[in-house]
């Protein structure tokens, strides 16, 4: 492959890194796996190595990273403190005074991020108008800031009430930190998250404070690292927004670095969709453990801003919408008391993983049903992994069979059809109970599992079409390779619609556009490179739910940018009320920073190859296992088309196309399974 025009994506795994590398010129596509390890970046160095990338010749890295998340998850955080008004350190403790499971009375809210002690607090107020009512007691803040120094905090938090509406006191707090602790990360509210609701503001700003010293250290290392081996374009990595923020940007807003992952799954399967002629899909991301549900209606991803690593402690930056449910090849079976069949979310894992690994599991997963009923070969990677089907079987007997008198054909498709109703209430979460109609969309199937399982769940959910990208089980480290610099500005707007003067919010607007454009030309963006898009948080008055309305720019009519809420809101909650006040709640801003996108290789069209092999699979549609012809997926040339039942095997997933199912390769080599009962 010709180096002189690489981009390269990065993407960290549980278990392995993707890499993906696209030739600029050529336009080919490659994409590998490496084992992950401890210290993610020496996993990293080891993938660029084995592929033989010269880092000197790559003009795009792009890195989707689950350090952020990992770190909150397993709480390996740096010593961090937070400074409050008085009267309010306990704001993020108290949260919303909500259980995530609302009928269990003795489970436990994670505690805080930040403990109390280290929590403190200094005289100063600012009213709902933004007038300064106390100014900041400097002597109390010189004091907290020493208090500090002696506890060698590396991270601040700096939290007071109405900072949203004016922040002088917090600037001037943050001022006299940055004084006493040199080199210590400072985060303020009203930088962070300039907007209303203390718990959520507080809770963000948080979350970012303690994760800009871990940020910081690894983006640090792996930039020198990079650089050490040739790397002279800059460093970008994907946030929880779908977009990719520079490895300065990325210090400062280390909180949207949570998601990172999962968000690259997301923004593949909606490229892929739209290759194909889809504006409207969904993604299933199922992998060894977990699936991950996305969706994309018109061309555009989900976002959303209610979510959270763990539960109580809401991170507020924009992410793209996705669902996970505990459903993957890994996932085990189970029956409880009353003998009800369960699918996940408790899970093998990579160790000892499923049963027919031979590493000492005896409970059957979602791989030992597929492997029973022949849908799943007996090799993985190319080979290098073997599956012992009678492991297999003799689990499927011991979990399900035998305690509920069922042959083994019947436990293992029973399996796998509890883990595709799993994955279909998920999915109609993500659709129906927002208001799309799971017939108008394509299904993306990618990840290890996720082609398995697509044609079956395509049905559950009268799904029309299915597309299984050409590397499945890398196709969210293809997602890097596909994203834009992104900023996402807001400023709170407290005002009812009926009083909202037009110039007044067009003033705004422009002062964040001027924001935006500072921050993508720190980015090294030209002007012509940035698309700025806006949108009006707006709610019926007495709510606190808001919906996002895009309005033009520049803004001419309020009134338009009502009707549109009424629309909106009738379509996500199916009812409007034209005659009830709307309330303004937030002036949203977008900065895209366009870069240039990877563009596949088309490939010419061939004849269709005879099977590889054939072999015994027991289908639903089929009352006992029927000759299978098996296909590898790099013979199937651009063009070709066959029907069911059949199996396509490659290097990281394997498809199942079901009796009655037509499938075609097309020019970029994305398998089109068209479901014929919908």
């Amino acid at each position: 492959m010709d180096q002189a025009s690489l981009r390269v994506a990065v993407d960290i795994g549980g278990t392995f890194t993707d890499i993906c590398v696209l030739d600029e010129t050529t336009r080919e596509l490659r994409v590998f796996k490496t084992p992950s390890t401890p210290d993610p970046i020496e996993g990293v160095m080891k993938g660029l190595h084995e592929g033989g990338i010269d880092l000197s010749r790559v003009v795009l890295f792009s890195h989707g990273t689950t350090v952020a998340t990992n770190a909150l998850i397993t709480r390996r955080l740096p010593k961090a403190a937070m400074v409050c008004t008085a009267g309010f350190r306990d704001v993020i403790e108290i949260r919303r005074a909500n259980k995530e499971d609302l009928w269990d009375a003795y489970k436990d809210v994670a505690p805080p991020y930040i403990r109390r002690r280290d929590r403190l607090t200094v005289p100063e107020r600012v009213d709902a108008a933004g007038n300064v009512v106390w100014a900041l007691d400097e002597e109390a803040a010189r004091d907290v800031a020493r208090i500090l120094k002696a506890r060698q905090v590396t991270a601040v938090a700096v939290c007071f009430v109405n900072a949203f509406v004016n922040p002088v006191n917090e600037l001037r707090m943050r001022a006299i930190l940055e004084a006493t602790l040199p080199g210590v990360a400072i985060s303020t509210s009203s930088e962070v998250l300039p907007e209303i609701f203390e718990h959520e503001r507080f809770s963000t700003t948080v979350v970012n404070a303690i994760l800009r010293p871990v940020a910081g250290d690894y983006i640090g290392r792996l930039s020198q690292r990079l650089r050490e081996g040739g790397l002279k374009s800059e460093l970008l990595l994907l946030h929880s927004g779908g977009g990719v923020m520079t490895a300065n940007t990325a210090q400062d807003f280390a909180g949207r670095l949570a998601g990172s992952g999962i968000a690259a799954g997301a923004i593949a399967s909606r490229h892929i969709a739209m290759l194909c002629g889809y504006q409207n899909s969904i993604g299933v991301d199922m992998g060894g453990t977990s699936a991950d549900v996305s969706l994309v209606f018109e061309g555009q991803s989900r976002v959303t801003k209610d979510w959270h690593i763990q539960f109580g402690y809401p991170i507020r930056f924009p992410s793209i919408e996705v669902l996970t449910i505990g459903a993957g090849g890994g996932s085990l079976a189970w029956i409880d008391d009353a003998g009800a069949l369960h699918n996940g979310p408790q899970s093998a894992g990579a160790n000892p993983g499923p049963a027919c690994y031979g590493n000492g599991n005896e409970v059957a997963t979602n791989t030992d049903a597929n492997l029973a009923l022949g849908r799943l070969g007996e090799g993985l990677a190319g080979g290098e992994i073997r599956l012992d089907r009678e492991l297999a079987l003799r689990a499927v007997e011991r979990t399900v069979a035998g305690p509920l008198g069922l042959e083994q054909g019947e436990a293992a498709k029973a399996i796998l059809s509890v883990a595709n109703a799993n994955m279909a209430d998920a999915v109609r979460l993500i659709s129906i109970s927002r208001g799309y109609d799971p017939r108008d969309f394509a299904l993306v199937a990618f990840g290890g599992a996720g082609a398995l399982h697509g044609a079956a769940l395509a049905k559950e959910l009268a799904v029309p079409v299915v597309i299984v990208p050409p590397a499945p089980g890398v196709t969210s480290a293809l997602g890097c390779l596909l994203v834009d610099i992104r900023h996402d500005l807001a400023e709170s707007c407290l005002v009812p619609a009926a009083d909202a003067a037009t110039a007044d919010i067009e003033a705004r607007f422009a002062a964040l556009e001027g924001q935006a454009r500072e921050r993508l030309a720190a980015d090294g963006v030209p002007p012509e490179g940035m698309t700025l898009s806006r949108s009006i948080d707006m709610m019926y008055q007495g709510q606190w739910r808001s919906l996002s309305v895009p309005v033009p720019a520049p803004l001419t009519s309020i009134v338009e940018a009502v009707a549109s809420f009424h629309d909106l809101h009738e379509r996500e909650y199916n009812f409007r009320r034209d005659t009830a006040p709307v309330g303004l709640y937030r002036l949203n801003l977008v900065a895209v920073g366009t870069t240039p996108k990877a563009e596949l290789a088309e490939r010419l069209p061939g004849v269709m190859p005879e099977p590889k092999s054939r072999r015994l699979v027991d289908f639903d549609e089929t009352a006992t296992p029927v000759d299978t012809p098996v296909y590898w997926r790099e013979d199937l040339p651009a063009g070709v088309s066959f029907s069911g039942p059949a199996i396509v095997d490659q290097l990281d997933s394997t498809t199942v196309i079901p009796p009655g199912v037509q499938a075609g390769v097309d020019r970029w080599q994305n398998l089109i399974l068209k479901i014929a009962e919908v």
